[in-house]
């Protein structure tokens, strides 16, 4: 008893001392997290004209698009991303490794080059473009751009998580199905996917909202035009550059921060359900 009684009071001590010494580097931390996030939203509050200037023309355009194409890039994920992440998550092909480290890339790649990237593959005169253009169909500087360019950065959130999802249920469920006559894919529809749906809804989650905050790739490969271009991330840019009152970029910021917090706070919600592995 002697003996677990000091080792209990070793580690509350020990406990005690890592608290003193860490917990004013934590302090910090979050102060130089959290006073920028509450100095935008007192600001908003601040100004007064924060609901006029939310519903002016130019944040009501800005927010239609990132709604819509949000939405689109996120529907295109889910329809092509979910056979990729489970065969991923369950086969063994040739170029696997290869086609992992492309679905990874653009999670570490400046949004920059992969707005060069898109151009240079999709533009007008791109290795791609070029024949999309003969046709008559121009993909550059269109909302069709903005929703490639959101694409391509926000599609590797879901993926991974999706193919997490997949690798967490037991590939024997899908076995005894089989052995009862389910169709591999009835199997995967009535065994796997319900299964892994907490993984996959939160792949979902950060696939929209990675959408929703992307703006170096669709400033190069989309442009920046008021109600065909110019998402929420765009617009803030355009408040600054024109010289329109802050506000709007207040607005703006403040929609996107909202919108970011009720996504968060949807992940959590998710992740209490079952862990995400990413």
């Amino acid at each position: 008893m002697a003996l677990v009684a000091e080792t209990t009071r070793t580690r509350a001590i020990g406990s005690l001392g890592l608290g003193w010494l860490f917990g004013p580097l934590a302090i910090l931390f979050v102060a130089f997290l959290s006073v920028p996030l509450i100095a935008l939203a007192w600001r908003g509050i601040e100004s007064g004209d924060l609901s006029e200037q939310m519903t002016s023309a130019f944040v009501l355009d800005a927010l239609r698009l990132s709604a819509i194409t949000s939405t689109f890039t996120l529907l295109i994920a889910i329809i092509a991303g979910t056979p990729l992440a489970y065969l991923l998550a369950r086969r063994d092909f040739p170029g696997k490794f290869i086609v992992e480290v492309l679905v990874d890339l653009p999670l570490v790649l400046p949004p920059t080059v992969a707005g060069v990237a898109l151009l240079v593959a999709f533009g007008r005169r791109g290795v791609v473009g070029e024949y999309f253009d003969d046709a008559g169909l121009n993909i550059a500087f269109t909302t069709t751009a903005v929703i490639l360019a959101q694409l391509f950065v926000s599609a590797p959130f879901y993926i991974r998580t999706a193919k997490a999802g997949f690798q967490s249920v037991t590939p024997e469920y899908e076995g005894v199905a089989s052995t009862l006559g389910a169709s591999p894919l009835r199997a995967f529809w009535r065994i796997t996917l319900p299964l892994a749906w907490p993984s996959l809804v939160a792949g979902a989650i950060l696939c929209w909202a990675r959408a929703l905050s992307e703006l170096g790739a669709t400033l190069i490969f989309a442009g920046n035009f008021q109600g065909e271009t110019q998402t929420m991330p765009l617009a803030i840019i355009s408040a600054f550059e024109s010289g329109k009152s802050i506000d709007v970029s207040i607005a703006l910021s403040l929609i996107l921060l909202a919108a970011a917090a009720v996504m968060l706070l949807l992940l959590r919600v998710v992740t209490r359900t079952a862990p995400v592995r990413m």
